[in-house]
């Protein structure tokens, strides 16, 4: 889904990973070290040749429980294939479920 030249910017203020490799690495080294993976997702939101969807994950990483909640926000070419994907989050060091109408 994602273009050849697409950027992968999971930290915003760090250089993105380059290309489908860059994204494939990034999730690599972070889903290798992740157990007892939950993940929930919202319903999303498009215009035009962006989209955006509402994530809350949690999961276990060197014995510590994690909660991340955030949104990604994505941009596509012409051929629907991604070329910039953005990350933004909060993150707590416990087991977070969703908050109520959530």
């Amino acid at each position: 889904m994602y273009a050849d030249d697409a950027l992968y910017r999971a930290y915003v203020f760090r250089e993105p990973d380059r290309g489908i490799e860059g994204a494939r690495d990034y999730l690599r080294r972070n889903f290798d070290v992740e157990n007892e993976i939950e993940c929930r997702f919202g319903e999303p939101v498009a215009a035009g040749n962006r989209a955006a969807v509402e994530w809350w994950a949690s999961w276990t990483e060197a014995g510590e429980d994690l909660t991340l909640a955030g949104v990604t926000v994505l941009r596509f070419d012409e051929a629907s294939q991604i070329v910039d994907h953005r990350d933004y989050w909060n993150e707590v060091k416990r087991r977070e479920p969703p908050f109520d109408g959530w």
